[in-house]
């Protein structure tokens, strides 16, 4: 993990509550904790002139739906972003799709779901029930982006999402 992304997390809060969408209060108390890290989230990304990511939830907390964008050469690619909070979170994180990009690189499952598995999930397992939403994106999605646009634009699969 690099030291912009370490410091990055290092400035949001850790949750507390074990619950998911089937516990009913404790997952209302869960999402205000979300909710929190997320906007913190936001407000650390706008203080570094990082802003990169646009998210909103249906009124479960469980459907999420957004944007995510990488500047790459003072061009700007953007995806759409989607993901359901599994039954079983926060034990498990929840599966990033960025339907856009399906079968444009190896390193993305069915359905746009991008690969998680050898770097972030140890490090979500280790940190159950402390890391949450944010902390999704900023050690999973946004590294993910870091690494994988420029291959895809290097191979020239991308120019219909520059802007």
């Amino acid at each position: 993990m690099d030291d912009h992304t370490k410091n990055t997390v290092q400035k949001l809060p850790l949750l507390s509550i074990r619950a998911g969408p089937r516990d009913k209060d404790k997952w209302n108390e869960r999402l205000q904790e979300e909710l929190n890290a997320l906007i913190r989230y936001v407000q650390v990304n706008k203080e570094q002139d990082n802003d990169w990511f646009y998210i909103d939830c249906d009124e479960t907390g469980v459907l999420w739906n957004g944007k995510c964008w990488y500047y790459l050469e003072n061009v700007r690619y953007e995806f759409e972003l989607t993901f359901e909070i599994p039954v079983s979170y926060p034990t498990t994180p929840p599966e990033l799709v960025l339907p856009e990009l399906q079968g444009k690189t190896a390193k993305m499952y069915r359905g746009g779901k991008i690969c998680q598995t050898v770097h972030f999930q140890p490090l979500w397992l280790r940190n159950v029930p402390r890391f949450g939403i944010a902390h999704c994106l900023a050690l999973s999605l946004g590294p993910w982006l870091a690494a994988e646009v420029p291959e895809m634009v290097g191979r020239g699969v991308l120019t219909s999402f520059a802007r």
